[in-house]
């Protein structure tokens, strides 16, 4: 396979896939300290971060996989989960390897914990990946499956590459970031649902390894300070985080501090990594969740990882129509203008509405990249 050639410099005496970063500061014990995340990590020559893919070379920070990825796929948006976000289209779905949490029931631990390089077999540059996604017929692309925090280089140039190919781009985040490194990654981005995994810091200190506080000021940066369309997801653990008390806390935070209309999404958890003694997450979890956080004065909540068209459809904030009826990622009924309006009383859908709906469905489409090739001096 042809080597990948980054966009960004070269590091000397690295790969070709090892790109310098700028988040970062030297320490007077002779430490680099990486800034990206609250972690913080301070390493010596040749010590990774916990996230595994941003290291130290020199006396930099470098990230280890530029252009690297664990597997492309063609999903639909309403997967991310995005509902208020070019509803039913298609988009191109990607991660790397690592991340700066460490849940104890990761859905997704074969990607974001690998310490494999193997993990990281697929290659795309950023304009590749973008005429890729254009070909294929996606609305978007998508950093997800591990946090675009910590390939954050990587996600800013695909999604620069995504717009001037005229396509959107989606970051799916823990929310686990500094803010200047904050300010940096959603600058690219045009939508975002974060990973909000509980409502009480002793769950993120126990269980995530990570703090809540830090998870509430990006989400409250994102709605108030920019323009990124946001959206929630809550993974409900029986006997973990979905007492009544904790989830209406949760609501009733989300209504004060981001407004009543930004979407939340109560999903279903499977025993996985390290919590498979966790039995799954019952329907009637999800089903009571979404129940009180309506009641606590949000007005789009929707369950996940089920079929529940109950659960998961758009009701006009104007007349009560239900507007978008979906069951699971299939959508049954469209009754949105193209730009956003109910087609009943005129009344505004909050979200990124551009024309119809899309049918792509609930298909799962991997697909492999051609290596890109390398440019001769």
């Amino acid at each position: 396979m042809a080597a990948l050639t980054p966009s960004r410099p070269r590091v000397e005496g690295a790969d070709e896939f090892t790109v310098g970063t700028r988040f970062h500061r030297a320490l007077g014990d002779g430490r680099i300290e990486c800034t990206v995340c609250p972690r913080n990590c301070r390493l010596r020559e040749g010590q990774r971060g916990l996230c595994f893919v941003r290291a130290r070379h020199g006396d930099q920070i470098v990230l280890t996989s530029y252009g690297r990825s664990s597997g492309f796929c063609v999903d639909p948006v309403e997967k991310k989960p995005l509902n208020h976000f070019l509803p039913g289209t298609p988009v191109l779905s990607f991660g790397t390897a690592g991340c700066n949490l460490a849940c104890r029931f990761c859905q997704n631990w074969d990607i974001s914990k690998s310490r494999e390089i193997d993990t990281l077999s697929s290659q795309a540059d950023a304009v590749t990946l973008a005429a890729t996604a254009k070909r294929l017929g996606c609305k978007s692309i998508a950093f997800t499956y591990n946090d675009p925090t910590v390939f954050l280089e990587y996600a800013a140039d695909c999604a620069d590459a995504a717009r001037d190919a005229g396509l959107k781009a989606i970051a799916v985040s823990a929310g686990y970031i500094n803010p200047p490194a904050r300010r940096e990654l959603y600058s690219h981005m045009d939508a975002a649902n974060i990973d909000l995994k509980a409502f009480t810091e002793e769950f993120y200190k126990k269980i995530a390894f990570a703090s809540l506080r830090t998870v509430l000021d990006t989400l409250e940066y994102l709605v108030h300070e920019t323009d990124v369309w946001t959206e929630i997801t809550t993974l409900l653990i029986p006997g973990h985080n979905d007492s009544d008390a904790e989830i209406a806390a949760e609501a009733a935070w989300i209504a004060e501090h981001l407004g009543p209309e930004v979407p939340l999404h109560f999903t279903a958890f499977h025993p996985d990594f390290k919590m498979r003694d966790v039995p799954p997450t019952p329907p009637s979890t999800l089903r009571r969740a979404r129940r009180i956080a309506l009641e606590a004065g949000l007005r789009f909540v929707y369950t996940g990882n089920v079929h529940d068209p109950d659960g998961q459809t758009t009701h006009c904030p104007g007349c009560g129509e239900a507007l978008i009826v979906r069951d699971w990622y299939r959508i049954d009924r469209y009754a949105v203008s193209d730009s956003g309006h109910c087609t009943s009383c005129g009344a505004r859908v909050p979200g990124v509405f551009e024309g119809p709906a899309g049918d792509w469905g609930p298909r799962r489409q991997p697909i492999r990249l051609a290596a890109p090739s390398v440019s001769q001096p």
